[in-house]
């Protein structure tokens, strides 16, 4: 596994990297030797943010974010923890539910709004899909660990939205003609 660091506002010392790289090592063996682990950081105002990529194959990459109040070091851990149960759960569900190749994984949008009177779009973004069952975008939504998943229903070849509920369970969002 190849690690790649960088940092933003702030300077990555030896300290920092031998840290990462001590709580990597678990994790080289769930991933391909050529698999690049993307290590972002930086600082915002008093917080401390980690953000870490790690493109599993074809089209699946995951994504784990941490933050700590002047702490990098408990940010890097609980990030790194976070991508440790992604990758474990990943490899374990595509070995027991997944017949077919990884379906394509789409980028969401993401855009922070503050709660205002009128709010606007500040950000836009387009992703493919595929068709794909409802058992496999339930899969595919807890891997990304994300709260919503849009995806063409193979059934009917509509456009649908898997989405998590409060109560903590799913709801699916089926648009009629």
């Amino acid at each position: 596994m190849k690690l790649s660091i960088t940092a933003r506002n702030m300077v990555v010392t030896p300290a920092i990297t031998k840290r990462i790289e001590k709580k990597t090592e678990t994790m080289g063996r769930y991933l391909w030797p050529d698999t690049e682990m993307q290590i972002k950081m930086h600082k915002d105002k008093a917080r401390r943010i980690v953000e870490i990529t790690v493109p599993m194959g074809k089209n699946v990459i995951l994504r784990s974010e941490s933050s700590a109040d002047d702490n990098l070091f408990l940010a890097i851990d609980t990030a790194l923890a976070k991508m440790e149960r992604q990758i474990r759960k990943h490899r374990t569900k595509l070995g027991k539910n997944l017949r077919e190749e990884i379906p394509d994984v789409p980028e969401y949008i993401e855009d922070d709004q503050d709660e205002e009177k009128e709010r606007k779009l500040v950000k836009r973004k387009t992703f493919p899909v595929r068709p794909m069952s409802v058992e496999d975008a339930i899969i595919e939504m807890e891997l990304l660990g994300h709260s919503f998943f849009a995806f063409v229903n193979i059934d009917t070849e509509r456009t649908n939205v898997l989405y998590l509920r409060k109560d903590g369970d799913l709801g699916l969002l089926e648009p009629e003609a």
